[in-house]
């Protein structure tokens, strides 16, 4: 039974994978860019994320438990850090890594693929301008209607107004026509 031990096997013992694992992630780290089977590097990516999600972090214990996944190379645990610290992922909120398929080994036909760090800055998306949704339609129609209708009664009340305008300085002249 396997307990506890989780993640695939990659066709060999436990020990084996282990090691194999932190090889692969040390070997990316320190070159940026790897080329290995698909299923190594889809199980080495959560490493390699959490390591890097340590050194944005910073602080002692990080960087203890960094030399400790990578098997006690400080040198390689000490570039990481400043890296990250000049900014190098300072931009992206996880998924620091980036997997290119490549087709089948010639040999056996296992899936080959490349495995990169991914150094450049991220890209803010473009908001939709989205449809407006029927209710919105409906709003805006009654809206136009509505001042349609403000539009309709300003002209009747400013006609009213004049008629009332024009009566007044008609007996306006009648006043003055008796007063003289």
């Amino acid at each position: 039974m396997r307990h506890n031990y989780k993640g695939r096997k990659l066709g060999t013992d436990f020990s084996h994978t282990k090691a194999m694992k932190r090889s692969l992630t040390a070997a990316l780290l320190y070159n940026d860019r790897i080329k290995t089977i698909e299923s190594r590097a889809k199980e080495i990516r959560p490493e390699v994320d959490r390591i890097i999600t340590w050194a944005k972090k910073g602080d002692l214990h990080s960087r203890r438990l960094a030399i400790a996944r990578l098997g006690g190379d400080k040198e390689l645990v000490r570039e990481i850090f400043e890296k990250v610290e000049q900014g190098m992922f300072a931009d992206r909120n996880g998924g620091y890594t980036r997997i290119m398929k490549l087709g089948p080994r010639k040999g056996d036909g296992a899936p080959m693929v490349i495995m990169e760090l991914c150094t450049e800055p991220v890209k803010k998306k473009a908001k939709k301008v989205a449809e407006p949704k029927k209710a919105e339609k409906v709003q805006a129609k009654a809206e136009e209607k509505a001042e349609e209708i403000i539009e309709v009664e300003a002209v009747e009340e400013a006609e009213e107004v004049a008629e009332v305008v024009e009566e007044a300085a008609e007996e306006a002249e009648k006043a003055e026509e008796k007063a003289e």
